[in-house]
């Protein structure tokens, strides 16, 4: 209980913590919260954290862990960071802004949409799921619903949130940003992959065959 309190506290600590990135690229509180589209967004990231915190994700090395695809979460940490600040201030200088308020908008329903399909993953996964690539105790594969589709729906929903966060700012900096975090990603799932191979053989290269990644079709 008093790990899962702390993750809740580290969660939405962080959220707001992030959150405070654009409010400072747009120049403060009143001038951030001035559009609609940014109260929405606002809400809905603080929102899909609250729900975050209560899924049973974790940051666990479990039973065996990858320790060489770290650097992933560093690349990540240092791209996101950029994300939350440099979007809203290019948003507010007016540098390399895409033209259309309807874009904000968009860029605002896909961030939404991304996000959900980020957690519910995670909520599928339960104690499987890990910030880290690694080995539960007891893992087993799940090879059903959203997975029996795709293998790595909570990340297509990371790229899809990831880029409405930076249409919501109409930035052209941010979409750069958004796919300078595609190596990084290609990278953590092919990790993950050659994991669930080690562990699982030729059950996980069955259900390795008759999926796709991230798109039906394209990857």
């Amino acid at each position: 209980m008093r790990s899962s309190l702390g993750m809740a506290v580290f969660t939405l600590a962080g959220t707001l913590a992030y959150l405070a990135l654009p409010v400072l690229g747009w120049g403060g509180v009143a001038p951030f919260f001035a559009h609609p589209a940014r109260i929405i967004l606002a809400e809905a990231t603080m929102a899909l954290a609250v729900v975050a915190v209560f899924s049973q994700g974790n940051i666990s090395s479990g039973e065996r862990e990858d320790r060489g695809n770290r650097w992933v979460l560093a690349a990540f940490g240092v791209l996101g960071l950029l994300a939350g600040y440099v979007p809203a201030w290019n948003d507010r200088i007016g540098f390399w802004i895409l033209d259309g308020d309807t874009l904000r908008w968009i860029g605002v329903a896909l961030f939404a949409g991304g996000g959900v399909l980020r957690l519910v993953p995670v909520f599928i996964l339960g104690k499987r799921f890990s910030g880290l690539v690694a080995i539960q105790p007891g893992h087993t594969l799940v090879t059903t619903g959203l997975y029996g589709v795709i293998r790595h729906p909570s990340y297509l929903g990371f790229v899809i949130s990831s880029l409405g966060w930076v249409l919501a700012f109409r930035s052209g900096v941010g979409v750069i940003l958004t796919l300078l975090m595609l190596p990084p990603l290609v990278a953590r799932i092919r990790a993950e992959e050659a994991m669930l191979l080690s562990q699982f053989g030729a059950q996980y290269e069955a259900y390795r065959a008759r999926t796709w990644r991230m798109v039906p079709g394209v990857y």
